[in-house]
Order: structure tokens, then sequence, then C-alpha cells
């Protein structure tokens, strides 16, 4: 194999570190829209109007039920359709959040019915109200299971960026590829693509098991 050097670190290295900054922040960007959402089709989803509860379930079963790819394409040429022009990253970002928070709010609702019923009557029993029921009692114990899954959709949306560049975002997926086709040199281009991956992932799991040892050293105080 005819691995350059000079051509790695003149060229591919500086290209693609450019481009991560564009897939980290397409990464944290998609995670944040995506927990927020979750919470919200949780909420929906378990609301007592049945005709809102059943609307949301079908709704997120139709997202988990597709691929993101296709997802991606939806968006990027139907919003200009119906008069909305966003930047592909931007449409980019939204369709991954949206994919992911069908995902997180499934996570939030194993959560909270993994808290055992009697905490609920407890509080009532108490009196509490709503908010500090939730906030004292309920959400301390539903966070340490629901943390991990989390942290493992932000890894994932890290390995979902790369479909960005079927809409032209310069991720890094996308940056590798068009310096393999403007030098015909792929190899070099890929490999170093993969370790940037491979590195961010890690770097995330890393904080993701910092971020649940510190709830769970909150919790125990």
């Amino acid at each position: 194999m005819d691995w350059r050097w000079d051509f790695t670190f003149e060229v591919v290295v500086p290209r693609l570190w450019e481009a991560a900054g564009i897939t980290v922040y397409a990464t944290f960007a998609s995670f944040l829209l995506a927990l927020v959402g979750g919470l919200v089709l949780m909420l929906l989803k378990t609301s007592n109007n049945r005709v809102v509860s059943r609307v949301v379930t079908e709704f997120i079963e139709l997202i988990r039920a597709t691929p993101l790819l296709v997802q991606i394409f939806f968006l990027f040429f139907l919003l200009p359709e119906v008069g909305i022009t966003l930047p592909p990253l931007t449409t980019g970002i939204l369709a991954i959040a949206l994919y992911n928070s069908t995902l997180c709010a499934e996570v939030y609702r194993a959560g909270l019915q993994a808290v055992p019923r009697g905490q609920w009557e407890a509080a009532t029993a108490l009196n509490l109200s709503t908010y500090r029921t939730f906030r004292k009692i309920i959400i301390p114990q539903s966070l340490p299971p629901i943390i991990p899954a989390l942290g493992n959709y932000l890894i994932a949306i890290f390995k979902e960026t790369p479909l960005l560049s079927f809409v032209a975002v310069g991720e890094i997926m996308h940056a590798s590829k068009l310096i393999g086709s403007e030098y015909y040199r792929f190899t070099e281009a890929v490999t170093i693509a993969g370790i940037f991956f491979l590195v961010m992932s890690l770097v995330s799991a890393q904080l993701v098991r910092l971020v649940e040892n510190y709830v769970k050293r909150s919790i125990q105080r």
C-alpha cells in the first residue's frame, strides 16, 4: 500500500480538522434538540388526551421505522417546496434531531416508568406539588438509568453525521471524499476520517461517564 505521509499531514489532516468543527457542531446541536424534542414527545405521548397520545405514538413509530437518510432527503427537498429555504447543514441537523428525539422520548418514558409507583403515591400523600414531586423525587431516581442510554445516542449521532455528506454538508466524510476525488487518493483521506470519528467517539464516551458519575454523586449527597 502506497501511503504518503507528506500528503497525509499537509493536505488530509488540515482539511479534515477544519471539517471536524462542522461535525462536532452538527452532533451537539442535533443532540441538544433531540433531548428537548424527546421530552416534548414523551409528554405528549403520555398525555391523558387519547387522540394526542395516539397521534404522537404513531408519529414516533413512523420516524423510527424509516431510514434517517430518507428523512434527510425528505426535509431537504420538501421544505423548499413549501416556501421554507434552510441551509443544508440546518436541514440535516433538524432531520437528525427529529429522528433521535423519537428515540429519546422512549428513553425518558422508560426512565419514568422505572420509578416505583409507591414513590408517586408517597408524594401525593405528602401533598407535594407536581413540580416538587418531579424535582425532589422522580427526576433524581429516573436520571441514573437514562444517562447511559442518552450517551449512546450522542455517540450514535457522531456516526450519523456522515449522512449529511449526501446533501453537500462539509463534514468530515464529505471532506474526505472531496480530497479523494481531487487527488485520486482515497486511502489516506478515508483512514484519517475514520480515526477522527474514533477519537471523537471515545472522548464522547468518556464525557458521558463523567456526567453519569457526577449525577450519581449528586444524588447520594
